[in-house]
């Protein structure tokens, strides 16, 4: 089936399970835990009905504290992100094996050690394209805050060592050269390290500026899918559309991608065919300055979704 042009290689009965993750374990701030039902209740199942996806019951997940936390080296909440970030991965392979397109709904970016290691559980052979404004693959040891969501990467691509037990579920499925970034504004000095050591893809705003966004796209998926056959997953911090047009996130950055950029990155993802994943991450209603400001982030939240399951302007 194909609507307006496009068609899901890997999913091709358009059918799409939403995992809604209402976690902040991650770090510190409170009110992330509350975006997935804000995304949910601006509409976002009947928007993709509307694009002839069939929706899948809901998946909404609960993440039980643990009665003891302590931390781990830097690392804060270990014990709870752990747990929580296996169920989440749980959930997204079986998704897939039952040959649902799982759309995850978060949450803090922690959640992605969860969704990526379900993916690739299931396609060993896909990509990542991960757009943020942080690249939040500090380790363990780099980390400055300790706040997990700003690690999931290197615990994906088994950079930390040694991995604390907490994580030990964890697989090294993602290779340095099916990585990519678009969108980087705001790196740690011991991430740029890593970025470099390993010959990692990663498009700043700086080559956004230089090349535009058409360009850099095309520069990412060279790197990471250069026949174009491996599937794709996608996962987008809603950080990195600049803060005029989503101020309710937790670690917001000015300087970033237009909501009309972030849009593009999607539909041309979608337009592969090869998108088999994607997950939305980092709306905080309770940081918006007002009802407005709120429903600006949930509305580019759901439009960017849409982009990417195959709402094209024309």
């Amino acid at each position: 089936m194909t609507v307006q042009g496009i068609t899901y290689k890997f999913h091709k009965n358009r059918n799409v399970q939403i995992i809604s993750c209402p976690f902040s374990g991650g770090q510190a701030r409170g009110g992330v835990e509350l975006g997935p039902d804000h995304v949910l209740e601006h509409g976002l199942e009947k928007q993709l009905e509307s694009l002839d996806w069939t929706i899948a019951p809901t998946k909404s997940l609960s993440f039980p504290e643990p009665a003891s936390d302590p931390d781990e080296g830097k690392l804060k909440r270990p014990n709870f992100v752990g747990s929580s970030t296996k169920n989440v991965a749980d959930t997204v392979a079986a998704a897939l094996k039952a040959g649902t397109f799982p759309l995850t709904i978060g949450g803090d970016h922690s959640l992605a050690i969860g969704t990526v290691s379900g993916v690739f559980s299931q396609h060993a052979d896909a990509c990542l394209l991960w757009i943020d404004a942080h690249a939040d693959i500090n380790t363990p040891q780099s980390t400055p805050s300790g706040n997990i969501h700003g690690c999931p990467v290197s615990f994906l691509m088994g950079l930390a060592e040694p991995c604390p037990p907490q994580f030990a579920w964890v697989k090294p499925y993602l290779k340095s050269n099916k990585l990519a970034y678009i969108g980087l504004r705001d790196v740690d000095p011991g991430e740029r390290e890593i970025l470099r050591k390993h010959n990692i893809a990663a498009f700043s705003m700086h080559h956004v500026d230089k090349y535009g966004i058409g360009k850099v796209v095309e520069l990412a998926l060279e790197r990471v899918n250069p026949d174009g056959k491996s599937p794709i997953h996608l996962s987008l911090d809603i950080d990195a559309l600049d803060p005029e047009h989503a101020p309710a996130t937790g670690t917001p950055v000015r300087g970033g991608l237009s909501l009309r950029e972030a849009c593009y990155i999607c539909e041309a993802l979608a337009e592969t065919g090869n998108l088999v994943a994607m997950d939305i991450m980092e709306c905080n209603p309770a940081l918006g300055a007002d009802a407005q400001s709120v429903n600006a982030t949930i509305a580019a939240a759901c439009s960017v979704v849409r982009c990417a399951m195959g709402e094209t302007l024309l």
